[in-house]
């Protein structure tokens, strides 16, 4: 069984993986014997996380623009020059920004689509030479999309542009995964509800009523082992036979009818 879940020697690419949610990805394959490369926009944030995660294992930084082919394509081509493989791709990077319906300026939208979701896809895109050289029927290649519960069900708060990017995400997950099943490279999704990060914050600082612990079924945040282990998870042998899933991973938000509370 050990076996079975390991990611022991696979070369894993985590974009966001600086800090959040990406970072305890990030901190959950190093742990676990994968060789990471982490991705941010910031590259001071960005070299001093992989300096962190290098304290327990393997981890690079590999700092990029990924609202831009450009970027996409500068960090894949350095990722390139280090492996001649991945194994694994995370799609984590991602921003969560809005205005009043009346007032949503057109390049406020664009941003959140151009890295929430079309950045997805062509990550996805341009790293498949080297994922496909990874992947085997025995040990399948993964893209591990990061959604949201927001794009499974209607928040208490409108967020228009975030929600309608996630739900692209999920929809685009299965197709995806129907077009690469031939190369042996399974996509799945995950959609986590509310996790302790920067993203978040205004929700623990009482500022904003969106994502109340309340409105979480366990009466809980997720911790790091939950995004962590859902991924490494979808990363293993032990989900070889599972592709275009989107997994909720919210405590029971989205997933468990609460109508009348």
């Amino acid at each position: 069984m050990e076996d079975l879940f390991s990611v022991a020697g696979k070369v894993a690419v985590v974009t966001g993986g600086s800090r959040g949610i990406g970072l305890m990805i990030a901190r959950g394959f190093v742990e676990a014997g994968a060789r990471v490369y982490i991705c941010s926009r910031s590259s001071t944030d960005c070299d001093a996380a992989a300096a962190e995660l290098s304290k327990v294992g393997e981890c690079v930084s590999a700092p990029a623009d990924l609202s831009t082919l450009a970027g996409i394509d500068a960090l894949v081509a350095a990722i390139g020059e280090r492996e001649e493989m991945v194994h694994v791709l995370v799609n984590n990077a991602g921003v969560a920004t809005g205005a009043p319906i009346d007032d949503f300026p057109e390049e406020l939208w664009d941003r959140v689509f151009d890295i929430n979701t079309k950045a997805v896809f062509y990550l996805i895109s341009r790293m498949l030479p080297l994922m496909r050289r990874g992947a085997s029927a025995e040990t399948p290649g993964s893209v591990v999309n990061i959604g949201s519960v927001d794009g499974l069900s209607t928040p208490p708060v409108a967020n228009f542009a975030y929600s309608a990017s996630k739900a692209a995400v999920h929809m685009m997950t299965r197709h995806v995964a129907y077009a690469l099943v031939g190369d042996h490279i399974n996509v799945n999704a995950i959609a986590p509800g509310l996790f302790h990060t920067a993203m978040t914050r205004r929700t623990f600082e009482g500022s904003d009523p969106f994502g109340r612990i309340d409105s979480v079924p366990m009466g809980r945040t997720g911790t790091p082992e939950d995004i962590a282990g859902t991924t490494i998870y979808l990363a293993s042998r032990a989900s070889a036979f599972m592709t275009g899933a989107v997994l909720p991973l919210g405590g029971g938000f989205a997933t468990i009818d609460r109508q009348g509370q």
